[in-house]
């Protein structure tokens, strides 16, 4: 599995975010490998841009694109009062969550603003305009059955053939109900239709590859 060089590694372990080493690593080689169809890379659910750091490097590596989509506005479980929640994120003068200058913070660190396009946006509004095929498409928005529904009913659609669905924080276990069995049921909903195929798993994320036609 390819490695991100180690002042990548380092801009992406300094971020805001959740996403463990080994399971970012996995993204990584992931993206890698969609890469080389030379189309787009897009995830949903931005947040600081930890994960975003990986992707863009690697689209970078891959002569491509990376997209991310978020409101920036937070997820249910990081407003105020939930263990998520970090109060560094609130803008003061709107009092509301506005992760969209940490995340810009994020990528000018790591010197990778000109490999990213920010969508700045709710999920299924961008996912309705959208056009064309993905590489990939990394889930890691909300995580409310309706949220990671329409994630992955506006995205992966336009996964293409021989691309990578990767679900993120994929948790079978029902006292895990509002942190992963969103994910985890959308997980299994990709399996089911028999678009995907699922080739690797690491801790709570999952890597599928397009292989049929229904979804």
């Amino acid at each position: 599995m390819s490695a991100p060089k180690p002042e990548i590694l380092a801009a992406f372990e300094a971020a805001k975010g959740f996403m463990p080493v080994d399971e970012g690593l996995a993204l990584y080689a992931a993206a890698l490998e969609a890469g080389r169809l030379g189309l787009p890379l897009l995830e949903v659910g931005t947040y600081c841009g930890r994960s975003t750091v990986l992707l863009a490097d690697a689209a970078r590596q891959s002569g491509t694109l990376a997209l991310t989509v978020d409101h920036h506005r937070g997820s249910e479980e990081q407003q105020p009062g939930w263990d998520y929640h970090d109060p560094e994120t609130v803008d003061p003068e709107v009092g509301l969550m506005d992760t969209l200058p940490t995340f810009r913070r994020t990528l000018h660190k790591a010197g990778l603003e000109d490999h990213v396009i920010a969508l700045v946006g709710r999920s299924p509004q961008i996912a309705a305009l959208w056009g064309r095929p993905l590489g990939l498409v990394f889930v890691d928005g909300g995580h409310t059955d309706e949220h990671a529904s329409a994630d992955y009913e506006g995205w992966a659609p336009h996964v293409a053939e021989g691309g990578l669905l990767v679900v993120h924080d994929v948790f079978p276990e029902p006292e895990d109900e509002f942190t992963g069995q969103a994910p985890y049921r959308v997980y299994l909903r990709a399996l089911e239709s028999g678009a995907f195929t699922e080739i690797s798993v690491t801790g709570s994320l999952r890597v599928l590859k397009r292989t049929g036609v229904g979804i």
